[in-house]
């Protein structure tokens, strides 16, 4: 006679389980984080600016001082570009602001102190090692200067008034040193005194970059509403007059705008003495 097999009673399970505990799954187990993407134009905009510097610092090398200071212009349009084009995108990110002050670092701080030095070290090294130490070490100061002018300006961009900047830009600072480099390479033979004014012109652009001066932004112009017609014709007449002689013109134009800062400070000050001194003879009357 056959026993009947035991019957083995197995739990259901629920068509929902619930996990044992309410810890999160380790990290890399199931869990994806989602990719985080960078924006192409803008991002595209500052490597053209990053290659231009870089050209720049070629073509010294090579002792093609023309085409080296016209990478430098074409840097600065190219900077210029990038980050109207990400605000008008909505296209604004950390990386891309980290990016472009890399990139400024390399088209407006070390390629112009690179073109001075090797157009002029050489040559001032002539006149005696001193001159040539004097030389290089003007460069290395403007490096330096565009270094410490570019993290000043990540570190207080939000406390600053928008429509000045804390010392000169650096932009502007490198299209003073590469126009003057462009237009004395046009010079055979420019001699100690002109030497001295190319490492004096970088050295004094580097302090002004470093300094309290403030200098107009013009972020302030409503580039998009309209104007009169006659200012319309100004835009013309600006690239004939920079067209009849593009580096003399530039380096007026870069080189006023340098000055501008210090000359108002100047202005400032003397009308104020001026003020006291008269306020003192009216008392003493």
């Amino acid at each position: 006679m056959r026993l009947p097999s035991p019957v083995i009673l197995r739990p259901r399970m629920s068509a929902n389980p619930t996990p044992a505990s309410d810890s999160p799954a380790p990290e890399g187990h199931g869990t994806r984080r989602p990719r985080r993407g960078f924006y192409l134009l803008p991002n595209l905009l500052t490597t053209a600016s990053l290659f231009s510097g870089f050209y720049a610092i070629v073509a010294a090398i090579d002792k093609h001082f023309a085409p080296a200071g016209m990478a430098v212009f074409i840097a600065m349009v190219f900077d210029s570009l990038d980050g109207r084009i990400a605000r008008l995108t909505r296209t604004e990110s950390a990386f891309g602001k980290e990016y472009d002050s890399l990139s400024d670092m390399v088209s407006f701080g070390l390629a112009p102190a690179i073109v001075a030095y090797q157009w002029g070290v050489v040559r001032i090294a002539e006149y005696g090692r001193a001159w040539g130490r004097f030389g290089w070490l003007a460069c290395f100061f403007y490096a330096v200067a565009a270094a410490l002018r570019l993290a000043r300006f990540n570190v207080r961009t939000a406390a600053l008034d928008k429509r000045y900047f804390e010392g000169l830009p650096s932009p502007s600072a490198a299209a003073t040193v590469a126009g003057f480099v462009w237009l004395s390479s046009q010079w055979r033979e420019p001699g100690l005194a002109g030497l001295i004014g190319a490492f004096a012109v970088t050295a004094i652009a580097g302090a002004l970059m470093v300094s309290r001066f403030s200098y107009a932004s013009f972020k302030s112009v409503d580039w998009d509403g309209p104007i009169r017609f006659i200012y319309l014709l100004l835009v013309p007449l600006a690239f004939v007059l920079i067209a009849s002689d593009p580096p003399l013109i530039l380096l007026i134009i870069f080189g006023g705008y340098a000055l501008s800062a210090p000359v108002q400070w100047l202005w400032r000050r003397a009308r104020r003495r001026h003020r006291s001194a008269r306020r003192g003879e009216g008392h003493a009357e």
